[in-house]
């Protein structure tokens, strides 16, 4: 069986990832993307590496048309737009997997005090499940509708998750320095993303406050059942595509680096996309470009009792559209990996 998708908001740099991946997908077709401001144009025209793969024109949104045409939505909308929209294709029944923050935060005050605006849809966002997979694949396999995670929390999440499963680090000692991409702040125009303003500069930006901070604590506290004291401060670096989360942690027991690095294969036995890397080595975001991979080397500081980890990913695949498709084939049934194991991009 062939399933019909469309993808609301396909002309940023997530919409035209999830169409990259989409073509290639032997279970689904993509039969309508949507884009109010290149509504006419051809998709090829946007994206010029899909020439070819997707014969498709970009279309204004028309939820009752879209409705008709597809079984599952993905949307690619800005946050505060996607609520409104993933409403229209819930009411008329469709699955929907959305990449916007609005359905991330179970809790309706914590988005209005993050995102300063009320959630106007609260009873669909009780119903929605958080999308990662290697926490909540049951859930997502019957959810109507995913809130696809933040390519951040990604990242800091599977890094910190046997550490949590395993009890070996206090969560009031968290600590997250992170690494990303240009990509990750959107396709739209900003001075700070220009590349004379960004080449050859490193800088952390929105201290203390950055919106990924919340969905880590919420998803952290679920886990361990406790309040969490954690501190994320997020940098861009001059690269396209990619994070590196540098993770700290005390840990509550003596633990060496290849004990730790054996409590992390045992959390991820069997998991296809999470890749624990021998005792001593590191991941680099350059060797996961393109694919849906978090790699995770980890690293016992026996003079500071602390426990440093490092995953990285690529922010538009398992940290967007990757982990899209992943959750979109749990939603349908279909093999979870379908689509998704092509190797990456050469460096």
């Amino acid at each position: 069986m062939v399933y019909r998708v469309a993808v609301v908001g396909g002309s940023g740099y997530t919409g035209g990832e999830l169409l990259r991946l989409l073509a290639g997908h032997p279970s689904v077709r993509v039969v309508a993307v949507t884009s109010e401001r290149s509504a006419g144009r051809r998709v090829e025209e946007v994206f010029p590496n899909l020439r070819g793969s997707v014969e498709l024109l970009y279309e204004p949104l028309d939820p009752e048309r879209i409705a008709k045409a597809a079984d599952l939505v993905f949307l690619a909308l800005p946050h505060k737009e996607a609520m409104d929209a993933a409403a229209a294709f819930h009411a008329r029944g469709k699955k929907v997997v959305d990449l916007s923050a609005d359905f991330r935060l179970r809790d309706p005050r914590v988005y209005e005090e993050w995102y300063e605006t009320p959630h106007r849809h609260v009873d669909l966002l009780k119903q929605a499940v958080y999308g990662l997979p290697e926490i909540h694949r049951r859930a997502i396999r019957s959810a109507a509708l995913v809130g696809n995670p933040g390519c951040y929390p990604t990242a800091a999440l599977l890094g910190l998750l046997p550490l949590l499963k395993h009890r070996v680090a206090d969560p009031q000692s968290l600590i997250v320095d992170a690494k990303s991409g240009v990509t990750g702040a959107g396709r739209g125009l900003a001075l700070p993303y220009h590349f004379p303003e960004a080449h050859d500069g490193v800088a952390a930006y929105k201290v203390g406050g950055h919106r990924h901070l919340p969905e880590m604590v919420q998803e952290i506290e679920a886990l361990t059942g406790t309040r969490v004291n954690l501190t994320f401060t997020p940098h861009l670096v001059p690269m396209d595509r990619g994070i590196l989360a540098t993770i700290y942690a005390a840990l509550t027991r003596p633990c060496t680096t290849a004990e730790l690095a054996d409590l992390a294969r045992e959390t991820y036995a069997g998991e296809p996309f999470v890749q624990v890397l021998p005792p001593g080595e590191l991941p680099n975001v350059k060797h996961l470009r393109g694919t849906n991979l978090c790699r995770i080397g980890l690293h016992a500081e026996q003079r500071t009792h602390r426990a440093i980890v490092v995953a990285a990913i690529d922010n538009l695949v398992k940290g967007a559209a990757g982990q899209a498709i992943q959750n979109m084939n749990l939603m349908l049934g279909l093999e979870e990996t379908t689509g998704l194991l092509a190797p990456g991009f050469f460096p």
